[in-house]
């Protein structure tokens, strides 16, 4: 026999693979196509085995895809732009530029040792220039658009990283990458108008039927539509002057007992400046603005609040009430300022009772109390309205619109839809990023660079200090250019693009890689687009999920494409754990695969990380697994290197025709049944459900299965070499053992690519796996002649019944009636039914 070594297939094949190009695609209208992608990498340096599991993932289903006939792309590259390389830079010196390719090279070797099947011809990084190009492109169609714009803003502002963050980049009150506390600053900054399409974002979830069902709840969450009014309460004493309210519950109005401001709201200030104690009332009010915004709003905080001293007028009762300032309130919600109803509202209850201020009951349930002193939580159900004037006596909610339509006739309000999601502030103050394509000038303002000078490239900058503006203030000959409308003196945008705008659209990239006129054709977007199966972190469900839904629509919107949602189905792969952490550098728990590699080759390494769980669940690493996946490759190599001389394409020329006479053993029926069953299970498993593990739970099947026919032929295993005449004198055994190896190895070669390719040129096959077929199964064959049924008595299974799959229902309820263990549990009872459900099962109630 000859020995297992696996290193040595890696590199025979991987050379292969390239020589041949066997992974790389163009259209091709006349089959179908499928367009498998993995999330791109941010080239850190080194993979860790974490990393990998979800391009492994990729991998086995864009593999098996090519055997079942499609056109498969599935392209890899680099989300190359960001912080932590020029953070680097700032360290150590290193500019950002050598660091990144670098990074890639090393990185893109680890891939290529893992032999996943990438078509590395479309291979981009997006801090190239002909790549960024086109987020410039972007840029100016959406600013044509008025999509992208320019406003002074109270922004997240990350003082290590030095710049601003997204509202979607805060995490717990922290910088989502480096987790230091985020202060607030007031800045110029540059915002892409997502909320123009809030609607149509909210509404394309309903479409996503192939999406994580959790990922889709957080957008929708994210996103967070609201239909409501939106009030104006006059303040007391300040003429022109109210504060703007959304709610909706309009129905309670009639409770509002108080207002209660955001302490960022613009008017706080004013009454500071406008108390008895000015001193005392901006101590209160800083007190509350440095809290975690975070931390306030998710409540996790003691709700505190304090007297203005000030009144507002409730435009329905025209009562005076108090104005608060509460720590709860944030001024990105809604108008910054809520009415207070604390008979109505959780939060206003608590706040009401805390600092005693008047509760008052206008909407009427089952479930509420005569009096408001009887109220020992906030009454949230719609009911009847009382004490609401003329709408007393009312249902709620249906008369809401008729409230909302009172109030814009006379003056008071407006209906209004308010969404949680705000505009996407797109500015940071660094260097390694996509210039904005921005020219200011005196006389005509913000001007747009001309689409034939892009792309506006960075320059090259020596030194990295990590002050706060931005690096490109700093080089004279990139700030001053001439104004492409006047001619005159100009200067340009000095602000970079947040990166999440790099990989927002870079899966259309893909499609046409090379075109240097368009971001693609549209040709090529039409062939190869929606994606058909994207993977990656659920991490990215607010962030760049959202982010790409938004960039697919505006590149619709300008021509480009028709569709309207980028990825039809999705994963979220589950994390690798080491030692019940996710593996980090700084955790000291990281599992490099090239140390993996060197020991147990590539294969064992795919194999173990999609066999030990779900894709979507976490992994704990465990090396004793990955051996045990080594040691069943060693034993698929034993039994293919066996049978190979004796069932090989040269030593069994008329396979199909012996198969269809059938003239066939008990031992060679049973062998054809695994393989059917096994070719059935695998096909689902890997194809519609993704189970991956149970598909190489039902391939460990199938080698038992084979050792198990082997110890019984009358020869046992044949030794390498033996004549086939003398070991083997039956024809249906060659037939039957050569359908079953064929088919497990072609199955077995999305998750051990490198040992199925040598199996199968050892089993006579030509021209290699990367053109091989999926083999089909004969539902017939793979029908069990016997099954395995439960009866249940009363809901507990009492006994297991094995009887011919063929049986009738009527059959099945005479057996199990019949069977002993079920009689003495029957016995002195009355059967009151005999039911025969799925799976079959049997279900016997007695009284």
């Amino acid at each position: 026999m000859t020995e297992y070594r696996p290193q040595e297939l890696d590199k025979k094949w991987q050379d292969v693979w390239t020589a041949t190009r066997a992974f790389e695609v163009d259209i091709d209208s006349s089959r179908p196509k499928f367009y498998c992608l993995e999330m791109f990498a941010y080239p850190s340096g080194h993979a860790h085995v974490g990393h990998v599991r979800n391009y492994i993932i990729g991998d086995i289903c864009a593999r098996m895809k090519r055997m079942r006939g499609y056109n498969v792309l599935h392209p890899f590259g680099w989300d190359a732009f960001g912080l932590p390389a020029e953070n680097a830079a700032i360290k150590t010196g290193t500019h950002p530029e050598v660091s990144t390719f670098d990074n890639i090279r090393h990185m893109k070797g680890q891939l290529q040792r893992l032999g996943i099947s990438y078509a590395w011809g479309r291979e981009i990084a997006t801090c190239l220039p002909e790549y960024y190009k086109f987020n410039q492109w972007i840029f100016l169609k959406m600013f044509e658009r008025g999509l992208a714009y320019r406003k002074r803003s109270t922004v997240n502002w990350c003082p290590v990283d030095n710049t601003v963050l997204a509202n979607e980049q805060v995490v717990d009150g922290a910088c989502w990458r480096c987790g230091t506390i985020v202060e607030q600053r007031s800045l110029e900054q540059w915002f892409f108008k997502i909320t123009a399409y809030a609607d149509e974002l909210l509404a394309g979830l309903d479409t996503l039927s192939e999406w994580p069902e959790k990922v889709v709840v957080m957008q929708r969450n994210w996103i967070g539509r609201s239909e409501g009014a939106r009030l104006k309460f006059p303040v007391a004493d300040a003429a022109g002057v109210a504060i703007e309210v959304f709610t909706t519950r309009i129905d309670t109005i009639y409770g509002a007992t108080f207002v209660l401001l955001a302490p960022e709201h613009a008017l706080v200030d004013r009454f500071a400046s406008e108390s008895a104690d000015p001193g005392a009332f901006n101590e209160r009010i800083a007190k509350f603005r440095a809290l975690d915004k975070e931390a306030r709003r998710a409540g996790d905080i003691d709700k505190e609040g304090f007297d203005t001293g000030r009144k507002a007028r409730n435009p329905f009762t025209g009562e005076d009430v108090p104005i608060w300032v509460a720590n709860f309130v944030l001024a990105e919600y809604g108008t910054g300022a809520i009415m207070a109803v604390p008979a109505h509202d959780e939060r206003d209850f608590a706040f009401a009772r805390k600092y005693g201020l008047p509760i008052r009951i206008v909407v009427r349930s089952a479930e509420t109390p005569a009096t408001a002193a009887e109220l020992t939580d906030a009454s949230v159900s719609y009911g009847t309205l009382v004490d609401s004037g003329e709408y007393s006596g009312a249902s709620a909610p249906a008369v809401m619109e008729r409230m909302i339509a009172d109030a814009a006739r006379r003056g008071l309000g407006t209906g209004e839809v308010q969404y949680r999601l705000k505009d996407w502030g797109i500015s940071r103050q660094r260097y390694w990023g996509t210039p904005i394509p921005i020219i200011h000038c005196e006389k005509d303002g913000v001007v747009g660079v001309p689409y034939e000078q892009l792309p506006v490239e960075l320059p090259r900058v020596a030194q990295f200090t990590g002050r706060g503006d931005s690096p490109l203030a700093h080089v004279a000959e990139f700030v001053n250019v001439t104004c492409p409308k006047c001619g005159g003196p100009a200067r340009r945008e000095t602000d970079t693009m947040d990166t999440f705008v790099d990989s927002s659209w870079y899966f259309l990239r893909f499609a046409d890689p090379h075109n240097t006129r368009l971001p693609f054709s549209k040709e090529a977007g039409a062939y190869w687009m929606p994606v058909d199966f994207y993977s990656g972190g659920v991490e990215h469900a607010i962030l760049h999920l959202l982010y790409s839904r938004f960039f697919t629509r505006i590149l619709r919107d300008v021509g480009l494409i028709t569709f309207d949602e980028p990825f039809k189905r999705l994963l979220t792969q589950g994390m690798v754990l080491k030692d019940g952490n996710v593996m980090s550098k700084s955790k000291g728990n990281v599992v490099d695969p090239d140390t993996m590699l060197q020991k147990y080759g590539a294969d064992a390494l795919r194999l173990y990380v999609m066999f030990v769980a779900p894709p979507e669940k976490e992994v704990e690493w465990n090396d004793a697994g990955l051996e045990g996946s080594f040691r069943f490759l060693v034993r698929v190599w034993r039994i293919v290197d066996h049978w190979a001389e004796l069932v090989g394409v040269g030593a069994a020329p008329d396979r199909a025709g012996v198969l269809k006479t059938m003239d066939c053993s008990d031992a060679e029926r049973a062998l054809r049944r695994k393989t059917h069953d096994t070719i059935r299970r695998a096909t689902v498993d890997i194809e519609e459900r993704m189970h991956l593990n149970t598909a190489v739970s039902s391939l460990m099947e199938l080698v038992n299965e084979l050792y198990a026919f082997s110890e019984r032929t009358p020869h046992g295993i044949p030794a390498r070499g033996q004549a086939a005449a003398a070991s083997v004198e039956r024809a249906q055994t060659r037939a039957v053992v050569g359908e079953a190896l064929d088919a497990l190895v072609v199955m077995l070669s999305p998750f051990a690519p490198h040992t199925a390719e040598e199996l199968w040129q050892m089993l006579g096959h030509a021209g290699g796996l990367t053109t091989a077929a999926w083999p089909a199964f004969d539902a017939e064959v793979a029908k069990a002649d016997e099954v395995v049924v439960p009866v249940q008595i009363n809901g507990k299974v009492r006994a297991r019944l094995t009887v011919p799959a063929a049986s009738t229902d009527d059959e099945l309820r005479a057996l199990a009636l019949a069977d002993t263990t079920v009689m003495t549990h029957v016995a002195n009872k009355k059967v009151l039914k005999v039911l025969v459900g799925k799976g079959p099962l049997v279900s016997v109630v007695i009284q």
